[in-house]
């Protein structure tokens, strides 16, 4: 492979293009100069969408795009094109939608073949070299479609019409005017319960992933409802997830999700995006129950991001590989002899009754190898062993320190060292919030050194966020970029009460909304201004991580509380009543919509607070209103003001009383006589 000339992914800044640029095949990366050659030599055009820590996407690297058989008739037959999906999540969804047409499914590697003109006419996912086992091969793909193109071209032709036509259709949405009600919420939970597993966690079946949505939900359900079984849900989910083998029980941190019903066997990749959104799963849990156990696990998430994906800057990086040289989650696993060398005989044998260990080993595609996990927790161990809890928990750390250290000799896991806007939108929200519930300043400062990296380096004059940074900002933002920063924005203002971040949650929401709106209510992926591939799409589904349309839902509704900007609920007013149908019809599928949807119906008090920020009483004022109200809105006043006020309608007026801290307790953008009395907003709240 050293002797190849390189391809022209050489050039490109993502690590996923980088690991193709010495492969034999003739790869393009997205862009004009591809579809231009596709057009000169009258080819078709194979698409490859993957990503760097996606095990499937190497295995289809080394077996059939590093054969200089396979490589051959590619280049004699398309110009093929590789696309990095985490750098553009635009063209991923739109191509992912022609294969879940086609085929009923999807995954990565997504292939596709399509014309000079960008219109698919076949789908497919993971192809090996040749034909086995009932699966398409590579060699087979490229001979049917060759014969299809040269012999066969008005049958593609047909066929890539009546796909685009499919891609056209408008979402399948009846507008009502109907904006949503209680029973909708109502009917959500019901759609949980209905799916929950209550015996393993999670939702019934395999695979399992977290999707810690589902479980704010469920959280925000307990508070709202008073819904016992809604928090028992979420905590069973919460208590598996940290016990089983997706949770790394030597490093820390969440693998991507679990093969089995168990939350045993992961896929080991680790994602930003799921450790920030668990981490705010586990905090929130924590606020809700009081239980310690959240809070560890949400710290422990936190110290494995700081080890392992933190750059210099501060931001967050994309991603660490599930495969190491010894193949996919070799670095997690190891033989009870390894144990009892790295702990002793008498310590090993407690972690292979705690962690399930066995001779022959756990891990079934793996011989004699073992991934520790747990079947229950350390209060269920520390009785059944007879065990005063803080001794077993002692132990058992001093040996997870050790198994560290002898680990960390390993060839380690690549990483990933993209980094994304919106996944570290949702990184500094949760420690933002965590630093609040767990009045942890360290990880406030964590949160502000990554918000100060993006507000210096990612945001243009013009006010535009740029999606991906490698050395210098790329990809004009898309809608999660957009609001999901916004939404670490609006956490680290709650955390914090420094203005500059509630102004520029608002600036970046107001650009957002001159970018992606949609007329008829919610949002677009791609901005007005920028190419999109094939047609302009429309994400409200939460997935993996929740749709940019329900997080810049939230944030309109939290920032039009705060500044009192009736504009922005009519925003999310419009956008609830587009979804509705939506979510009455899937509410399995719109899950952190839902949960917005609380503070919609049911919009809790808001606190205004104007005070010199001299006054004696105002450190105690402050941090006892950031814990107790999840809307406050600080107005310093005197020489030290904020900019704030300049963001408050014209009409919004405040002022403090006898020079003393003044309270406005306010709803609905109605706020009652203002009061010194501190006693009585906190007896109100």
């Amino acid at each position: 492979m050293a002797e190849r000339k390189p391809n022209r992914l050489i050039h490109e800044k993502s690590p996923y293009l980088r690991q193709h640029a010495f492969q034999p095949v003739d790869w393009y990366p997205w862009g004009e100069e591809a579809f231009t050659q596709a057009r000169l030599l009258d080819r078709p055009i194979f698409l490859s969408i993957g990503y760097s820590t996606c095990h499937w996407c190497h295995v289809m690297a080394e077996e059939t795009f590093e054969n200089e058989e396979i490589a051959q008739l590619m280049n004699e037959t398309f110009v093929s094109i590789k696309v990095d999906r985490e750098e553009r999540p635009d063209i991923d969804h739109t191509y992912m939608e022609v294969a879940q047409i086609l085929t009923g499914s999807g995954g990565w590697p997504l292939s596709i073949v399509m014309t000079p003109e960008g219109i698919p006419f076949f789908a497919g996912t993971y192809f090996p070299p040749y034909s086995r086992f009932g699966i398409l091969g590579m060699k087979d793909l490229i001979l049917r479609i060759r014969h299809l193109w040269t012999r066969e071209r008005r049958r593609i032709e047909e066929s890539s019409r009546e796909i685009f036509a499919l891609l056209a259709r408008p979402p399948v949405i009846t507008q009502d005017a109907m904006l949503p009600d209680v029973t909708l919420l109502h009917k959500t939970l019901e759609a949980l319960r209905a799916v929950s597993d209550r015996e393993w966690g999670g939702l019934k079946g395999a695979p399992k992933f977290p999707l810690p949505q589902n479980i704010l939900f469920l959280l925000r359900a307990f508070q709202e409802f008073r819904d016992l079984e809604a928090l028992a849900i979420a905590e069973e989910t919460l208590q598996a997830l940290r016990n089983g083998g997706i949770f790394d029980q030597v490093g820390f941190g969440f693998h991507r999700y679990s093969t089995d019903v168990y939350w045993l066997l992961p896929h080991f990749e680790k994602m930003l995006y799921d450790q920030a959104l668990l981490a705010l799963a586990y905090t929130e849990a924590f606020a809700v129950t009081g239980k310690k156990i959240y809070r560890e696990v949400a710290e422990e998430v936190f110290t494995y991001v700081e080890m392992n994906l933190t750059s210099p800057e501060g931001a967050f990086y994309a991603a660490e590989d599930a495969d190491s040289p010894e193949g996919e989650g070799a670095f997690y696993l190891f033989t009870v002899e390894e144990i009892r060398k790295v702990l002793g005989e008498n310590h090993a044998r407690l972690f292979e009754r705690v962690f399930s260990l066995r001779e022959e080993g756990n891990f079934p595609h793996s011989r004699r190898k073992n991934i520790l996990y747990r079947r229950r927790g350390l209060t269920e161990w520390a009785e059944e062993l007879d065990f005063p809890e803080e001794k077993l928990k002692t132990l058992l750390e001093e040996g997870r320190k050790k198994l560290f250290t002898y680990r960390a000799q390993r060839p380690h896991p690549s990483r990933d060292e993209k980094i994304l806007t919106d996944w570290n939108g949702l990184m500094i929200g949760a420690l933002a919030r965590a630093s609040l519930h767990f009045q942890n300043e360290g990880f406030l400062l964590r949160a502000k050194k990554a918000a100060h990296f993006f507000l210096e380096k990612m945001i243009d004059e013009s006010g535009q966020v740029f999606h991906l940074f490698m050395g210098e900002p790329a990809v004009s933002g898309y809608l999660d970029d957009y609001a999901f920063l916004t939404f670490g924005l609006l956490e680290l203002y709650r955390a914090s009460l420094e203005g500059k971040y509630l102004q520029k949650a608002l600036r970046i929401t107001e650009k957002m909304l001159d970018r992606f709106s949609d007329p008829e209510g919610g949002f677009f992926f791609t901005a007005s201004d920028t190419q999109t591939p094939l047609l302009r799409p429309q994400v409200f589904h939460d997935g993996a991580i929740p749709s940019g349309n329900s997080v810049a839902v939230e944030n309109c509704l939290r920032l039009s509380q705060l500044l009192f900007r009736v504009d922005l609920q009519r925003v999310a007013f419009r956008a609830f009543a587009r979804l509705r149908p939506l979510l009455a019809g899937n509410p399995l599928g719109y899950c952190y919509l839902a949960k917005t949807m609380f503070s919609f119906l049911q919009p809790g008090s808001h606190v205004v607070l104007v005070a010199s920020p001299d006054h004696p009483e105002l450190p105690t004022i402050l941090q006892t209103l950031k814990r107790k109200s999840s809307s406050f809105l600080f107005l310093p006043e005197g020489d030290r003001a904020s900019s704030l006020w300049e963001l408050l309608p014209e009409d919004v007026h405040f002022r403090s009383l006898f020079g003393k801290p003044t309270f406005y307790l306010c709803k609905n953008f109605t706020c009652e006589e203002p009061t010194t009395d501190f006693s009585y907003i906190l007896a109100r709240l």
